[in-house]
């Protein structure tokens, strides 16, 4: 069996995010309202595969929520624009610390982002 392929991806969100949840704001007091408010996450489905997941609350056959609440209510669509330049990763490890260090550096640039 082939071993998985894990990707990092980010959603946009809508800002009344920034406005309707006390931890997203919380979590981004640099955020100014110019930029865009970002989910960050990683899989090893296609990014377009994970962010329906999300929108439909998908759930695994143990009946445990694999989505992302902010997403599913909030998420818009994909940037592409701002992960197509990470290549794949073969551990899941790797692509939990890339999508960390992704975040960070986008919050430094003054988005608000929500990551796992």
């Amino acid at each position: 069996m082939p071993k998985p392929v894990y990707r990092v991806y980010v959603i946009e969100l809508s800002k009344r995010v920034f406005t309707e949840n006390a931890r997203f704001r919380a979590a981004n007091p640099q955020f100014n309202g110019v930029l865009q408010c970002l989910y960050v996450g990683m899989t090893s489905k296609t990014p377009k595969e994970r962010f329906e997941q999300h929108k439909t609350g998908y759930r695994n056959k143990k009946g445990y929520k694999l989505s992302s609440n902010i997403v599913e209510k909030y998420g818009m669509y994909l940037r592409p624009s701002l992960y197509n330049h990470l290549a794949p990763l073969n551990s899941r490890g790797e692509a939990l610390k890339l999508e960390g260090n992704l975040a960070l550096e986008l919050r430094r640039k003054r988005y608000a982002v929500w990551y796992n």
